[in-house]
């Protein structure tokens, strides 16, 4: 006792505070503080936001993919679309980041769309300050490249055709934390139709629908002698044409795509209008315009197309182009007919209308399809007959054959049309066949046209080609692209070999016009029987068979010329009138990319005249892979390589694959394409993101979009969840420890 009053007395001289006073601060304290270290670990953000240099821990919300081994996070994806357009052509530069957020080592594939008409010609692998440059080859030999490489641990990328439409890019070794950057380049030329200029850049391959390989009993006969034969599956690639498909409902979109257009019209410039996207446009001068997205990065599922018109009331008619390269020059014409000057009764026609209903066209596609063709039954004549054909995987014909387009009959179909519903599978063959059947006693009084309206989701495409090449006879095919991703591949070789057109409804808000055009072509005279002769140069022409022409549509001619003399006089007949124009070649301007624009199109002439018979598949194979290898373009019997040439993979370290899924098609409904799922809650109608660490918001209520690129190292993606739970509960645990250890300071410093 006398060693405690001691000491409680020093004590009280050094605080001039009665024990129970100083007991009582030194608990509040210590509460205090165990209270503000607990506040401050509930706010502590435990895990990073993911960039280039930043901890490669998973969030929530990040995109998990289950796997035999267990869940693993997906490699991300950023896509950067760079457009710069040159007069009558068009230079694409697409960047896509892969980042790898996991600890393994990555080899990633991803498939993506580009425009069908498109040259690809280049390939850069980025990784860090290295730039590597890929190589054309023939596509065995390029695979070849990039399996060895892969296998050594080296960094390579290889990009594939698969479709005109399709290509896919792999990309080996990529390491844990990695950012590699990929780009691609390619040539197209612009399209025009009466006064409109305008290019489409497809964002998303919408899953197709494959034909189940034909499964072939056989009756082995006495008389037989053995002999039978086997079909061949319609889709033999359908493996390659086939990727993982988010699920709107359980997963944010992914791929986050910024698109920048430098347009430089070669004339003074009217509207510039985005059909699909929200865009920012600036204006440096008269001619030229440069468009950005006015929302930033957006979700790769829909077409993005952009038109312009000429300021002034006249539409340039003619354009004439020209780039020397080596010993050659090459041109490219733009030659717009006249409209008929003689009145012309008006001959009687068949319209044949074909309209999906399968399971990818529903959601809005279903929509516009089915207003479309209710536009279009409106428009009949009463000297027209018609039908009506409606397929998914089975197929039905509103009339047993074509009927008088009087008011009763379009009413019927009216009706009809208005209450299909999309489901099932995507037979199209079977329907183009039943709209080429021609029972019509053919006196050449009557035109027969088919519009066909679908989403043109199928791998079977060369089915389709060579049943039209088969049985088209005298009718002439329209293909109606419906949606917000069209197979604008199958539409545009369709449309060819059926000389027709294509046309394109991406919105319920284009139904009206583009049926309207789409009917001015149809009831017009067509301009046929064209060629073109040069005057004293040799040329090598495509389309090598002129096509016919319909209304406000433009002959769009490339040439290689050994010389840039003389003139080019184009000949034709509009209805029952002759037609001729001489364009001196002197007078053209300098273009960029002519000789792969022209290049590309002789291809593409080698692929159809394989269709229609006109060259044996040796034959076109062997001037595909010439040109391919010439003009160092990817085609179907090509392909890009790029290899690093340093290892990065230790050795014995495993490499995983990584499979990139896609959005779905805006649009569409994923139950109608991949079967029915449990209703999930509606999303909130707006969530907060962040981008360069400023708060931005983000309408969800009718399109969910992925946070902005910041940079091109960086790919932010959308979080949906946080670790708040795991936060407080560590917080009240420590908070718990804390005042434990008071209490026990406490009753330490009571006497005894």
């Amino acid at each position: 006792m006398i060693d405690y009053d001691h000491h409680d007395a020093d004590e009280r001289g050094v605080t001039g505070l009665p024990d129970l006073i100083e007991q009582i601060l030194l608990f509040a304290l210590g509460g205090v503080a165990a209270f503000l270290l607990g506040i401050g670990l509930l706010l502590f953000d435990l895990s990073p936001a993911w960039s280039a240099t930043g901890d490669d821990a998973p969030r929530s919300g990040s995109l998990i993919i289950k796997s035999e081994t267990g869940n693993a996070e997906a490699t991300r994806l950023g896509i950067d679309v760079d457009l710069s357009v040159s007069g009558p052509t068009m230079r694409a530069r697409v960047t896509q980041i892969f980042r790898n957020p996991t600890n393994d080592w990555v080899e990633a594939t991803y498939m993506y769309p580009l425009p069908q008409g498109g040259a690809v010609d280049t390939l850069k692998l980025v990784i860090g300050d290295r730039v590597v440059v890929g190589d054309i080859k023939e596509r065995a030999q390029a695979r070849a490249i990039y399996e060895q490489a892969k296998q050594a641990g080296q960094k390579a990328a290889l990009t594939e055709q698969q479709r005109p439409n399709i290509f896919t890019n792999a990309v080996a070794n990529i390491g844990p934390g990695e950012t590699v950057l990929v780009q691609i380049e390619y040539q197209e030329p612009v399209h025009q139709n009466g006064s409109d200029f305008s290019l489409r850049i497809p964002m998303v391959v919408g899953p197709r629908y494959n034909p189940a390989p034909i499964v072939q009993t056989v009756d082995l006969r006495q008389d037989g002698g053995g002999w039978g034969t086997a079909a061949s599956d319609p889709v033999p690639d359908r493996d390659r044409i086939t990727q993982p498909v988010l699920d709107p409902a359980k997963h944010a979109p992914v791929n986050p795509t910024t698109i920048t257009v430098r347009l430089q019209a070669g004339f003074p410039l009217g509207d510039v209008t985005s059909q699909h996207h929200r865009v920012k446009i600036d204006s440096p001068d008269s001619a030229t315009r440069v468009i950005t997205l006015a929302d930033g990065a957006v979700p790769a599922d829909r077409d993005f197309e952009l038109s312009w018109k000429p300021a002034a009331e006249t539409t340039p008619s003619v354009g004439l182009f020209r780039e020397q390269l080596g010993k050659s020059d090459y041109l490219l014409a733009y030659v717009t007919p006249p409209a008929a000057t003689a009145e012309q009764k008006p001959m009687p026609r068949e319209v044949i209308f074909v309209i999906d209903n399968s399971g990818s066209m529903g959601g809005t596609s279903i929509t516009q399809a089915k207003a479309s063709l209710t536009s279009a039954l409106g428009r009949l004549q009463p000297t027209d007959r018609f039908n009506v054909i409606r397929f998914d995987h089975t197929m039905d014909m509103l009339f047993p054959s074509s009927v008088p387009a009087d008011s009763q009959h379009i009413n019927n179909a009216t009706s009809y049309v208005g209450g299909l519903e999309a489901k099932g599978g995507t037979e199209m063959v079977p329907a183009m066949r039943a709209a080429l059947a021609d029972d019509t006693n053919a006196d050449g009084s009557t035109l027969r046209q088919v519009v066909f309206l679908t989403d043109g989701a199928i791998g079977n495409e060369q089915q389709l080609f060579d049943t039209i090449t088969a049985l088209r006879g005298r009718s002439r095919i329209f293909m109606v692209g419906i949606g917000s991703a069209p197979n604008t591949f199958l539409m545009t070789r369709a449309a060819e070999l059926g000389r027709g057109t294509f046309t394109h409804i991406g919105s319920t808000a284009q139904v009206e016009t583009r049926m309207r055009d789409l009917f001015a072509k149809l009831e017009n005279p067509v301009v046929t029987g064209l060629t073109a002769s040069f005057s004293e140069a040799k040329a090598d022409v495509t389309p090598n068979a002129l096509p016919d022409l319909y209304r406000g549509e433009p002959l769009v001619l490339a040439a290689r010329l050994d010389k840039l003399a003389g003139s080019v006089t184009i000949k034709g007949r509009i209805g029952d009138q002759p037609w001729t124009v001489t364009l001196p070649l002197d007078r053209a301007a300098e273009g960029k990319g002519l000789s792969k624009v022209w290049a590309r199109r002789m291809i593409d002439d080698a692929e159809v005249a394989r269709t229609l018979n006109k060259l044996k598949p040796a034959d076109a194979d062997s001037a595909i892979l010439s040109l391919a290898l010439e003009h160092q373009l990817v085609t179907r019997l090509t392909s890009l390589v790029a290899i690093d040439k340093t290892p990065s993979r230790p050795a014995g370290e495993p490499l995983r694959l990584s499979d990139l899924p896609a959005n779905l098609p805006a649009g569409w409904d994923f139950a109608k394409v991949f079967g029915e799922r449990p209703q999930l809650p509606r999303p909130p109608a707006e969530r907060r993101a962040e981008t360069d660490g400023k708060p931005v918001q983000i309408a969800t209520a009718k399109r969910p979009q992925p946070v902005q690129i910041a940079q091109p190292a960086t790919v932010q993606l959308p979080k949906t969840a946080t670790d708040a739970e795991l936060k407080m509960m560590l917080g009240l645990v420590l908070l718990s420890l804390s005042l434990l250890l008071v209490m026990v300071r406490h009753r330490r410093m009571i006497p005894r």
